[in-house]
């Protein structure tokens, strides 16, 4: 007996295009949403970028008046720290916070406090009621912005007059301190306030909106004239911009798990992302219970379950499969006629003595047929089976 010809095994795994037709909806679908997040932060970067920065050149950076300021000898520093805004603050320097509502408590009362002894002048840019009650006491934001942007001074004090109409609208204040000059009002709520220090000379100027200090804003109306005299009134200009990064902003006793870094927008999100698993999960559940056995309509021959099984070997070019499942049988059905346990039916050593001694054949040319390399086309199984037939009637011949 002859196996057939040796040849590589026909492999079962997808091609590259199963692949990609299986993957394609998925794979559009993380395109997508990548490009959606990828234009949703280019979007929020462009229009928040460099805002009230007096670095940048953007239409809402303060690059502008800033170089106005250093045109009439002011010096503009930024400061991105709260220990640097403190130690910047003394009665020849003007110093502005840009966006106080981002300071925590603590460094609003430490700031109020350097403010409080540094005889200058502080600017408090847009300060909501987070943050105005502590740096500005006295002084309660009104919870309704102004509905006009330009406004006229209607006040005594001097910058205002000399400004004339300005874009001061925004966050409205009252205050109970009687020597505060209330400017810019809004429905008899001004926008602007100075408030002289109790002592030493210094004040605070709370600005209700930041327009005057954009860029693209610093060319209308009073704009200028007014940034100028609010910015200018001392040789150094003290810039602060609160950072995230401010170490200042830990709590007192700095003790901070990992859920505390994470802003509260992602944890509502891994909760939704969570739960869309969940029915995702439930939706894609075959089954909810234990398998059941089911009796078929009809009864299938077992002539008919081979061949369907044979036509799919056929389909996949599965050819080693099919040579693997044939000599399996065969040695199954052979061990026993000779002798041998079904548990050696699989062992070369144990199965081909005992046939070679049945048979008196050679022993290389079992090993190639019943444990050989499998065929390498049809007509090779074919053969195949044909010799594997005609071995097992040859040893139940008796």
């Amino acid at each position: 007996m002859t196996a057939g010809a040796t040849l590589p095994s026909t492999s079962t795994a997808p091609t590259p295009r199963q692949m990609w037709t299986r993957t394609r909806g998925i794979t559009l679908a993380v395109v997508l949403i990548l490009a959606a997040a990828v234009a949703m932060a280019a979007v929020r970067s462009t229009t928040r970028h460099g805002e009230l920065d007096p670095r940048s050149a953007d239409p809402h950076g303060s690059h502008a008046i800033a170089q106005l300021l250093a045109d009439r000898g002011v010096s503009t520093r930024v400061v991105t720290t709260l220990d640097s805004a403190r130690t910047a603050a003394g009665p020849d320097t003007t110093l502005l916070v840009a966006v106080p509502d981002l300071l925590t408590e603590r460094q609003q009362i430490q700031l109020h406090q350097a403010i409080a002894a540094s005889r200058g002048r502080t600017v408090l840019v847009a300060a909501g009621s987070w943050s105005v009650e502590r740096l500005a006491p006295g002084v309660t934001a009104d919870p309704v912005t102004s509905s006009r942007t330009t406004l006229a001074p209607q006040c005594p004090l001097l910058e205002a007059q000399r400004a004339g109409s300005a874009d001061a609208g925004g966050i409205r204040y009252t205050t109970t301190r009687l020597d505060a000059d209330s400017c810019y009002p809004s429905q008899r709520l001004a926008t602007l306030l100075r408030l002289p220090a109790a002592s030493g000379g210094g004040d605070t100027v709370v600005l209700g909106a930041p327009d005057i200090l954009y860029n693209d804003r610093l060319d209308k109306q009073g704009n200028a004239s007014l940034a100028l005299q609010l910015l200018g009134s001392r040789p150094h200009l003290v810039w602060y911009l609160p950072s995230l990064s401010d170490t200042s902003a830990a709590p007192a006793d700095d003790q901070k798990n990992f859920l505390d870094l994470l802003p509260s927008g992602w944890l509502w999100g891994a909760l939704q992302l969570f739960i869309a698993a969940a029915l995702a999960a439930f939706w894609r559940a075959r089954r909810l219970g234990p398998l059941v056995r089911e009796r078929l309509p009809v009864a299938i021959r077992a002539s008919e379950t081979a061949e369907g099984r044979a036509r799919l070997y056929r389909r996949s070019n599965a050819r080693d499969r099919a040579a693997t499942a044939l000599r399996s049988a065969t040695r199954t059905r052979l061990a026993p006629l000779v002798g041998i346990p079904v548990t050696q039916a699989h062992t070369p050593e144990a199965l081909l003595p005992a046939l070679s001694a049945h048979l008196d054949g050679d022993g290389q040319a079992l090993h190639s047929l019943l444990f050989g390399p499998p065929p390498g086309d049809d007509a090779a199984l074919i053969a195949l089976t044909d010799q594997l037939d005609a071995l097992e009637r040859e040893v139940r011949r008796p």
